[in-house]
């Protein structure tokens, strides 16, 4: 099971994968707000662990365990920030927020959340019933 901070490049590799084709160690870096000297190592280990291909100088690929990960963070980061918006905290909040919690719930929970989710967005009047609440609950403080 990758650590927090494995998680968060199995990610961002993920992701830029998915985006430009390819993942690079500076890319990542960029991303990542950490010196390409730490993309290595954690690269390196996540070759070791069989998350990623790394060929120094060449690039990386995930391995299809790392794809099946990759894909499962991105899920779980996209559908909190989807919670988080549904029940109504604020644009510029929600990024730090997410960041802040995503490594902290186990996977049930995760799925917990996506059934919560979906009840609400399946139906608007749900969506409109808890705004309604919010705001008289902010009208009575």
């Amino acid at each position: 099971m990758p650590t927090p901070s494995m998680e968060d490049y199995i990610e961002q590799i993920y992701m830029l994968i998915d985006e430009k084709g390819y993942a690079r160690v500076s890319d990542i870096a960029e991303n990542l707000s950490v010196h390409p000297s730490s993309v290595t190592k954690m690269v390196q280990k996540l070759d070791k662990d069989e998350y990623l291909i790394y060929e120094k100088y060449r690039g990386l690929v995930l391995t299809p365990k790392g794809k099946k990960i990759g894909k499962r963070l991105v899920f779980r980061h996209e559908l909190l920030e989807e919670f988080l918006s549904l029940i109504g905290v604020e644009e510029d909040k929600i990024y730090n927020d997410v960041e802040g919690i995503e490594h902290h719930l186990s996977w049930e929970s995760i799925d917990r959340i996506g059934d919560l989710v979906q009840y609400f967005t399946e139906d608007k009047s749900r969506v409109d019933d808890l705004r309604e609440t919010q705001k008289k609950k902010t009208t009575n403080n």
